[in-house]
Formats: structure tokens, C-alpha cells, sequence
């Protein structure tokens, strides 16, 4: 009788299993490194040029993505640099030496005090509405823990009266207040972050700037709505004031 071998009879099933793992695994690896390569690509020198070491992995094709609520499509990678003028310069000729400012860096929003060129559209929640809302447009909303602070003054790290509580804006679908609304005394208003803030029976406090800063912030177009851009403007602006509210902040501080 002759005897036939069975099929697989003298291949290794366990080694074809493996390499059958690594090489999803490297191909999984790849597609995740290129997709994760659609924004902030191609990479850029912090002069704004294009920088020569792109890394091991190339771009990936632009794809085209459908925006909700009708707000259009977005491609990327786009390809474009930002080309924003930066008031800075290098304090050394290789790349990684920090930057020194060459203008008032709250105005000019750079260093700490920089922001993303985000999308000037309001967030929105999941019905298309604005997330961020002043809080006396929202009649079902109240205060319900805390000082309400509406009405309080507002002072500075300089202890001087910058304006007046107007109103706070929420964050309708999370219930949470996201920012202060100041009024000073030339009439405008400027929205502060509450993370900032400090709220007291009496008063309340914005450690982050001095009196005449208040009426520097970037203010929102809209009186009922803030964008992204301009989340990001305000927040720079103030947070930027913990280092260059006055000079005494950017000097070494020793315990």
C-alpha cells in the first residue's frame, strides 16, 4: 500500500501563524503612523520653513472629510503653512534654543501667550447649537452652588478695580460655567477663564493680569457666541499673563 504524506503534514502551522502576525502587525503600525501624520504635517522649522528630517514615514494622501451640520469639508494634509509673522527671535542658530520676544508677547501671542489658528466657528453640540452661551440667554440655568458672581468687581494681581462681573457663559450640555464676563470701564467686554479666577464673597480676583491688561483681551465678534479661534485667543492671552503680566515673572524664581 502506498502511503501518501497528508497535506500540511511537514509544514509548521505555528510559524506560519506568527509571521502571519508581524506582518499585519507592521502593516496595522503603518497605517496608523500615516494617518496620524494628517494634521501638523509636513513638518516645519520653528522659523516656519520646511524642515529637511520629514522622519521614516512618508505623508499619506490628502482625504477629503465631511463636516457635520453643514459646516462644509476639510482636507488634509493641506499642505499650507500657517504663515503667520512671529514677533520673535532665536537666541542661538540650531534649532531647540527658545525664542525671545521682540514686542509685548500678550499682544503678540507668542511664548506662553501664543495660540492655534483654529477654525473661527463656534463649537457646537451635538444638535448644532453653540456649546458656549452667555448665561442670562439661558433662562433655565441658575447658580446653584457658590457665589454667584455677577455684580462683583473684578481686580488684578496689582489689587486695582479692572471692571465688573457681567455675566458668566456656560457650557449648555456639560452645566458647567467655562468663562467670566468682565465689563471695564471704557465700556467692553472681555471674557476671562474660570479656571483663572478666583471668586470671594466681595470680589473677585484674576491673579493672571494687572488692571490695564483687562481691556486687552481679544474680544468675541458676536455678543451671544465665542469661536475656537477666539477661545484660543482669550486663553492665551490671560494664561500668557501668568509669565508676562510684568517682567519680574520671567525672572528665575528660587525657593
Amino acid at each position: 500500500m502506498q502511503q501518501v504524506d497528508a497535506f500540511f503534514a511537514n509544514f509548521d502551522l505555528a510559524s506560519l501563524s506568527l509571521w502571519l502576525f508581524f506582518g499585519f502587525f507592521a502593516l496595522l503600525v503603518y497605517y496608523l503612523q500615516t494617518e496620524n501624520m494628517r494634521e501638523g504635517y509636513p513638518l516645519e522649522n520653528d522659523d516656519g520653513t520646511l524642515a529637511p528630517n520629514q522622519g521614516p514615514f512618508p505623508l499619506p494622501s490628502q482625504k477629503t472629510f465631511v463636516l457635520p451640520h453643514g459646516r462644509g469639508t476639510v482636507t488634509v494634509p493641506d499642505m499650507n503653512p500657517e504663515g503667520r509673522e512671529i514677533a520673535m527671535h532665536k537666541t542661538a542658530v540650531p534649532n531647540g534654543f527658545p525664542f525671545e520676544p521682540t514686542g509685548d508677547p500678550m499682544l503678540d501671542g507668542v511664548g506662553a501667550a501664543s495660540w492655534a489658528p483654529r477654525r473661527d466657528v463656534p463649537e457646537l453640540d451635538g444638535h448644532g447649537h453653540p456649546k458656549i452661551v452667555p448665561m442670562d440667554k439661558m433662562p433655565d440655568f441658575r447658580v446653584s452652588a457658590g457665589r454667584d458672581p455677577r455684580g462683583l468687581e473684578v481686580r488684578g494681581a496689582d489689587d486695582k478695580v479692572a471692571g465688573v462681573v457681567s455675566d458668566m457663559w456656560i457650557d449648555a450640555p456639560e452645566q458647567h460655567v467655562r468663562y467670566i464676563e468682565v465689563k471695564v470701564p471704557a465700556g467692553t467686554k472681555h471674557l476671562i477663564p474660570i479656571q483663572l479666577v478666583r471668586v470671594f464673597q466681595t470680589e473677585v480676583e484674576v491673579k493672571a493680569l494687572h488692571e490695564r491688561h483687562f481691556a486687552q483681551i481679544p474680544q468675541t465678534k458676536s455678543s451671544s457666541q465665542v469661536t475656537l479661534l477666539e477661545e484660543d485667543k482669550i486663553t492665551a492671552f490671560v494664561g500668557g499673563g501668568k509669565l508676562y503680566a510684568n517682567w519680574d515673572r520671567q525672572e528665575p524664581q528660587l525657593g
